[in-house]
């Protein structure tokens, strides 16, 4: 099934906001409904397919079956942009001037090579598409020439399975629910659940440093990588035979988190673990957001580490958004304080033991246990915050997300800044916010911050966000975060990543894409300004 193309997922799973919560957007925020729906699919004005003659037969023959090159208009709008909320409202709103040429899908490594071959040569830009849940631009090259999505559904299967090394060979199509039941079926698991989980792909996990939402536990998909191959217009690139090596600089760090911009992910080597015999979720109350952040650094730094850990502001708690499954409901959490979900899977005797010690911290350091009924509410239902964003959008509601991380002792600064610059920047916009957070990840030196924004959409809803994101990113680089912890660069965060990496990093980079991508085919624009 293919994702809904104007919004997120299912469109099966979608359903309208309450009234209650319709008359709160109303009376908070001032939201009022949109003058029209989204355009139909049918109804898009599309430009017809910029490929010559000379491109659509080498792209053919590269992919051997003139039915894995398509160049009709719902391909082609399915293959644009991403998932960003500003992505979706132009999509709603059918502007599509940056829709791909064609859509190709190569069935294996040496057709993604010859693809990339036949672009070089006919001066194509490839952006590389997995499950099309970017929601920075990674999907938005900068491609005067035109472009090819190079769609890798295809190469969607579990290669080997090694038991004895518990390491898997995944192609990078393979969506997430399915690399899961390949393993399950032997008894292991990836451990890898983020918010995208539904939709998202291998490669795209490993191309955009994704972290998954047990990552406490599990860690991130960048630490389970073992081994990559990767497919460029000037070669293959085969990296990884040891599980650690002393053998020079590690060259898959070039490669996680490269976006498309270096390379063509075909294949990752990765770690797994045993399928969880028990998992537990439970629910906890601080009287703070900062008692909260305490007691998570506590257990992040000393143990035991629960698998999942995470904590809710006092704004984000008040809505509910800790369960969206809840939100608008009549006994929907509303107390003061804030909700942290502690969550635990692995062996029945591991998970008591650890979830015994953890709530001594716990307690400790002034949590509330309030049972396992809000940890399982979070667990079930953990993937439908973006759908909750459509109902929103639908509503005439803006909703956006941005996420950041930083050491332990820089985290309050940070979240204050970029609360404040939200609320600052909208409301002199017009649009007075409400502005929620949450730690998504724990690490012994620091955490993430995930912020959620909710505002009337205005005249201009693109235009309007635009001013808030920038004065966002600039309050994260001035607070010591980085501009991004999980979603990854795109289009959207370059400025920001070049700032924070700083003039030689970039040289090195743009050296690297010279070397790889000589003629600068690669998702031009993302991750690496364009020389």
């Amino acid at each position: 099934m293919d994702m809904l193309w104007s919004g997120w997922g299912d469109p099966a799973k979608a359903a309208p906001l309450p009234d209650s919560v319709v008359g709160l957007l109303r009376d908070l925020l001032g939201v009022t409904p949109r003058e029209s729906g989204p355009a139909a699919l049918g109804d898009i004005a599309v430009p017809g397919s910029a490929l010559t003659g000379a491109a659509r037969r080498a792209l053919t023959a590269a992919v051997k079956e003139p039915v894995h090159l398509r160049t009709d208009a719902e391909s082609r709008i399915r293959h644009t942009r991403g998932k960003s909320t500003p992505d979706l409202l132009r999509m709603r709103a059918g502007e599509v001037d940056d829709i791909p040429a064609a859509v190709v899908l190569p069935a294996n490594h040496d057709e993604v090579l010859a693809v990339l071959r036949a672009c070089a040569e006919h001066g194509l830009a490839v952006v590389p598409f997995g499950g099309g849940t970017s929601v920075v631009g990674g999907l938005a090259p900068e491609a005067e020439q035109g472009f090819v999505a190079l769609d890798l559904r295809r190469l969607d299967g579990l290669l080997s399975l090694d038991e004895v090394s518990r390491t898997a060979v995944l192609q990078p199509g393979l969506r997430a629910p399915d690399a899961e039941a390949l393993l399950g079926e032997r008894g292991f698991t990836l451990g890898h659940f983020p918010q995208s989980y539904e939709w998202a792909s291998i490669g795209g996990f490993a191309a955009a440093r994704s972290s998954g939402q047990a990552s406490a536990g599990y860690g991130r998909f960048d630490e389970m990588v073992l081994g990559v191959t990767v497919a460029t217009p000037e070669g293959t690139l085969e990296i990884g035979r040891a599980p650690r090596s002393a053998a020079g600089p590690d060259l898959r760090q070039l490669v996680l988190g490269s976006e498309g911009a270096l390379g063509v992910i075909t294949s990752v080597t990765v770690r797994v673990r045993p399928l969880p015999h028990t998992r537990v979720y439970e629910g906890w109350r601080f009287a703070s957001f900062e008692a909260g952040t305490a007691a998570l650094r506590k257990l992040a730094q000393d143990g035991p580490r629960p698998t999942v850990l995470r904590l809710s502001d006092e704004t984000e708690s008040l809505v509910g958004l800790a369960q969206p499954d809840r939100i608008g409901s009549p006994d929907a959490p509303g107390s003061a304080g804030c909700m942290a979900i502690a969550g635990y899977e692995g062996t029945a005797e591991d998970t008591a033991d650890r979830r015994a010690r953890a709530r001594e911290v716990l307690l400790a350091c002034g949590g509330e246990y309030v049972g396992e009924e809000p940890g399982e509410r979070w667990a079930h239902g953990r993937y439908n915050a973006p759908y909750l964003r459509d109902a929103l959008l639908d509503a005439g509601a803006f909703a956006e997300t941005l996420e950041t991380a930083a050491f332990w002792s820089a985290l309050p600064g940070l979240y204050d800044a970029v609360r404040g610059a939200l609320t600052a920047a909208l409301t002199d916009a017009g649009t007075p916010p409400l502005v929620m957070c949450h730690i998504s990840h724990v690490y012994e030196n620091g955490a993430s911050l995930y912020f959620t924004v909710v505002s009337a959409q205005g005249g201009d809803p693109v235009a309007h966000w635009a001013p808030a994101k920038r004065a966002a990113g600039d309050a994260i680089l001035a607070s010591g975060g980085t501009i991004s912890h999980h979603h990854g660069v795109g289009t959207d965060h370059r400025d920001w990543f070049t700032r924070e990496i700083g003039p030689v990093g970039v040289r090195v980079l743009q050296a690297v894409k010279a070397e790889l991508d000589p003629a600068g085919i690669l998702n031009p624009g993302v991750l690496i300004p364009v020389r």
